[in-house]
């Protein structure tokens, strides 16, 4: 009789990759939710602990007021105005002002962090002042903008873009010069002018420097804003705040400090986004595959 014949199923070779990859982005999901549950976790529980302990008198509830009362005043200023005004108007203030200083620190930021990154007389030149500079503290700086433009918003942009250009600049800097010098030797061998090179060589090498500096950059224009509100203003949170103080509203305070948080967080969103979607041609980190 012939012998039986035995058949042995074979997996198709990607298989196992493929399970692999399946486990290890459960594994990353498993780990976000964790990490976003344990954040949320703590943030409740520190909220209830501070109700907790101003209801029980253990912390002055005049001095530090608690959780409920700042709802309360956000809840007001939202249905009912605040005193300079609807409180939406005093956000888009503020955020206009910190949008424009942005804008104008980033810009001057990165054109002149790459001018001195590829043209090294000019970093010889300029190099010392612009570490002078840098070594103010930039916030003093709030007063003189105040004389100089009043109490409208130049003062506050002015505060703004100051906050915003070091960073910026540095990190534009720094990008300019790390640029891998095989890959500008070889436009040049190609025929790139200074011009072409600095384009479509240096600029899309430094861009991730650039954005890295951006995150930081936009709550620095956040504070320059607040700041020169809080010196001097006719609107703007930071003018909240200082009305907040100066009638020893602490809730308002909070209120305030909460409404500037949220911004900034969204903020903070936005260019993340816009970094995920610039970025796509990057390699996934590896932490995310843990």
């Amino acid at each position: 009789m012939p012998p039986e014949t035995v058949t042995v199923a074979k997996s198709p070779a990607g298989t196992g990759r493929t399970d692999r990859s399946q486990a290890r982005a459960r594994a990353a999901r498993q780990h976000r939710l964790l990490v976003h549950g344990t954040r949320v976790l703590l943030l409740v529980g520190l909220i209830g602990l501070w109700e907790g302990l101003a209801r029980a008198a253990v912390i002055d509830p005049f001095n530090f007021s608690m959780p409920s009362r700042i709802w309360d005043q956000m809840s007001q200023w939202a249905l009912h105005g605040t005193p300079q005004g609807s409180l939406w108007e005093q956000i888009w203030y503020t955020l206009y002002e910190a949008l424009l200083g942005w804008v104008i620190g980033v810009i001057g930021g990165v054109v002149l962090g790459i001018a001195l990154g590829r043209i090294r007389f000019l970093a010889d030149v300029l190099g010392p002042y612009i570490k002078v500079l840098n070594a103010l503290p930039r916030i003093v700086l709030a007063p003189i903008f105040l004389i100089w433009f009043g109490l409208g918003p130049a003062s506050k942009v002015a505060s703004a873009v100051v906050l915003v250009f070091f960073p910026v600049f540095f990190n534009a800097f720094q990008g300019a010069r790390e640029v891998d010098r095989n890959l500008v030797a070889n436009s040049r061998i190609l025929g790139a002018s200074n011009r072409q090179v600095t384009l479509q060589v240096v600029i899309p090498s430094a861009t991730s420097w650039i954005f890295t500096s951006l995150h930081v950059s936009f709550g620095f224009a956040l504070i320059g804003a607040i700041v020169g509100e809080y010196i001097g203003a006719t609107k703007g949170l930071g003018l909240l705040v200082a009305a907040s103080q100066g009638t020893f509203n602490a809730a308002g305070v909070y209120a305030a400090m909460v409404i500037l948080a949220v911004v900034a967080l969204l903020a903070e969103g936005l260019l993340a986004f816009l970094e995920r979607r610039l970025f796509r041609w990057k390699p996934a980190d590896a932490a995310d595959g843990r």
